[in-house]
């Protein structure tokens, strides 16, 4: 047994005697873990050993940037702009870059129209949703001409509405790039060797019916085994899911942050479900990001390791980070920069008490931080989405941190 896992699990802690009874997505061995995680764990704030996050916050961050095991890319990367042209109101460029590996990321900002000076910007983070095949896409609308795919899913999730646009029609500079994995970064299978799935028509595709709705309902079927492939790889190169994406994300922030149309001190983050996941990530460990909305993806460790873990991506799991912060503590590093969660009451993919205690410990970090009100936790009636109405109030969140 390793060190770190021993220290995980102190012999000295007794086991409930119905521990062994209880039933978990793991069997008896999930309530017997559960039993050992420390609460608080090391790393907590809510520790009595600190009291002033300036104490705090460089330890806590390091280890969080060690379990994460965030890939370094050094290279400067060149952004092109492909299209520019006028939609709805909106000011709108079609750009890529190219990483050091994979195919080129494609991306799209959005401004209004006739817009000066500097703007204060949102790096909007798309979701997951088991459709791999888009990303950007999922949260814009360039056309009038709207995949029937993406159309439903707005509808679905997002109450009809292209989030990204409504953001940039109130005054924000916004950018919605494909996260690793997704869209132009999706593991292409025709650049793929040691396995089979079978044949996708989808991939390699530039005719006509290269978005083939069932082409594309297959693409996200294989994506969907795919993905544990991909994270036991990334593990095995020391790095993880975790960090791949949040690595990608940042160079997405160092994009926005350069352009001469964006206040780089005031630019945001903000997405729902896999976008608000990315949001605890790139929120609680980049400093740039100044005002931070995380929709539909809070909840505590212990929520996934016996009820949920099967209803979330590998993109979530940061080997060994529960020994020293619980999960919404990885947000909670960002203090005392605002920050709001907005969860709704019949989720799904959680359970109620969790998210309820994830809000809680969300409310502590920032009270004994002294900054109470830069932490709003809501919580709303219904499933996994993010509608008109959590859309205002996170909109207005936004006006109310980084000044429109």
């Amino acid at each position: 047994m390793s060190a770190a896992f021993d220290n995980m699990l102190p012999s000295s802690k007794p086991i409930p005697m119905n521990a062994v009874l209880q039933k978990s997505l793991i069997g008896p061995y999930g309530p017997w873990l559960a039993s050992q995680m420390p609460d608080p764990p090391k790393l907590s704030f809510r520790n009595d050993i600190w009291s002033k996050i300036e104490d705090w916050k460089p330890s806590a961050h390091a280890k969080a940037q060690e379990q994460i095991a965030e890939p370094l890319i050094k290279d400067t990367i060149a952004v092109t702009t492909k299209k520019k042209y006028s939609y709805d109101g909106l000011h709108i460029e079609k750009l890529t870059w190219q990483l050091p590996y994979g195919r080129p990321v494609e991306a799209i900002f959005l401004k209004p129209e006739n817009s000066t000076g500097k703007l204060p910007a949102i790096l909007a983070l798309h979701d997951h949703a088991g459709k791999k095949y888009f990303g950007k896409r999922k949260i814009t609308k360039t056309s009038d001409v709207q995949h029937l795919l993406m159309e439903a899913h707005q509808k679905s999730d997002y109450g009809g509405r292209a989030w990204a646009n409504e953001m940039a029609k109130r005054g924000y500079a916004v950018l919605v790039h494909d996260a690793f994995s997704f869209g132009s970064r999706r593991v292409f299978y025709e650049d793929m060797a040691g396995i089979e799935w079978g044949p996708l028509k989808a991939e390699g595709r530039t005719d006509e019916n290269a978005e083939d709705v069932r082409n594309i309902e297959a693409y996200n079927e294989w994506a969907a085994q795919h993905e544990h492939l991909m994270a036991k790889s990334l593990l095995s190169a020391g790095t993880s899911y975790t960090g791949m994406v949040l690595a990608e994300d940042r160079i997405a922030l160092d994009i926005l942050s350069a352009r001469k149309d964006v206040d780089a001190e005031r630019i945001g983050c903000g997405g729902l479900s896999g976008g608000g996941l990315r949001t605890v990530y790139l929120g609680g460990m980049d400093a740039r990001i100044k005002c931070a909305v995380c929709v539909g993806f809070m909840t505590t460790w212990k929520d996934f390791l016996l009820n949920k873990a099967y209803t979330h991506t590998w993109m979530t799991y940061a080997p060994g980070l529960a020994n020293y912060l619980e999960f919404p503590e990885i947000l909670g590093l960002r203090v005392p920069l605002p920050t709001m969660v907005q969860s709704n009451n019949h989720d799904s993919l959680y359970t109620l008490p969790e998210m309820k205690k994830a809000d809680e410990i969300l409310a502590t970090v920032y009270s004994k931080a002294g900054h109470p009100e830069r932490y709003s936790g809501k919580f709303y009636d219904g499933g996994h989405k993010f509608d008109i109405q959590m859309q205002t109030d996170a909109f207005d969140w936004f006006d109310t941190w980084l000044g429109k």
